[in-house]
């Protein structure tokens, strides 16, 4: 996928938080500080992750910024309510930014995070990846509590194999 209009790419990734969203509705108020192993990100933690590298790396290298990454711990919100706060108030602070951009803008230069020099349209591609990653740890992650997540593309598996007979 090459991202070379600012618009597709705002709708596209509406669409990708959309589905985010429905997986973060259904986290149990009480399991935000589960984690499945000592020392290993919490459910709160993946969800202010998700919420921070948006906001403080994407959004900010987008217009020219260095990242300003600190982490996705407690000090950033902590609580059922105030996290989820902090990912719909980093979200929109991010799609404003990104409406900023000019479809020229995408084909700007910029230095990844590891250095390599990549046009910006493709340095956004990897928020969908990046997103896409730690949605798919938080369902692991429920599905160990015994949380039933939402089918991710509309149809659970039971169903595809019974429109494939």
């Amino acid at each position: 996928m090459e991202i070379t209009h600012i618009k597709g790419f705002l709708n596209y990734y509406e669409k990708t938080r959309q589905i985010t969203d429905r997986v973060v509705q259904v986290i149990p108020a009480d399991r935000m500080d589960w984690a499945y192993m000592e020392g290993k990100f919490t459910i709160g933690d993946l969800v202010r992750h998700i919420a921070s590298i948006e906001r403080n790396v994407f959004a900010e290298m987008a217009i020219g910024n260095k990242p300003n990454y600190k982490g996705c711990g407690k000090e950033l919100a902590d609580g059922y309510d105030n996290i989820l706060s902090y990912f719909n108030q980093m979200h929109l602070e991010s799609i404003e930014i990104f409406k900023s951009l000019s479809d020229e803008a995408l084909k700007r230069k910029i230095k990844s995070l590891d250095g390599k020099e990549v046009g910006l349209g493709n340095f956004l591609r990897a928020l969908f990846v990046h997103e896409i990653h730690h949605r798919g740890a938080l369902c692991i992650y429920l599905n160990l509590l015994g949380v039933a997540t939402p089918p991710i593309i509309g149809l659970m598996e039971e169903q595809v194999l019974q429109l494939s007979k």
